[in-house]
């Protein structure tokens, strides 16, 4: 029991990156997890499973590397949404979404909070104007 644990655990650091990789990952707030490589999307996160893990930590993503910091569950395009959070049991890599007309055709992340982000203007009138002083 005791060298079956001391295995995954080293096994544990020597997936995530030895022990660089892994206090980087702790850093960042992630778990140090071992899995299998199911897929991988097309803006590069790479999606795991472990059926180890109980029902609702069994399956995540590692996002890709340019958004080693600054990441959140936008960047995560539809189809690998359902498969995270067993809406199916099938990953896309083995069973392509069925394309529909209502489904927008490129998956954008969520740009609140950035300097991209819409902010609309108002169409009404102002109820209230400022002062502006006369000129002389």
């Amino acid at each position: 029991m005791a060298s079956s644990m001391t295995g995954r655990f080293f096994q544990t650091l020597r997936e995530s990156g030895g022990l660089r990789g892994s206090f980087w990952k702790l850093l960042r707030g992630e778990d140090l997890k071992i899995g299998v490589l199911v897929g991988e999307d097309k803006y590069g996160n790479k999606y795991y499973e472990n059926d180890r893990f109980f029902l609702a930590r069994n399956r995540w993503v590692e996002y890709r590397q340019d958004r080693y910091w600054n990441y959140d569950a936008s960047l995560v395009p539809p189809e690998w949404h359902r498969w995270l959070h067993n809406i199916t049991d099938d990953p896309p890599t083995k069973v392509p979404p069925v394309p529909r007309k209502f489904i927008m055709e490129e998956h954008l992340e969520n740009f609140s909070g950035t300097k991209k982000e819409y902010v609309p203007y108002s169409t009404t009138p102002k109820k209230i104007h400022e002062w502006v002083p006369p000129k002389n």
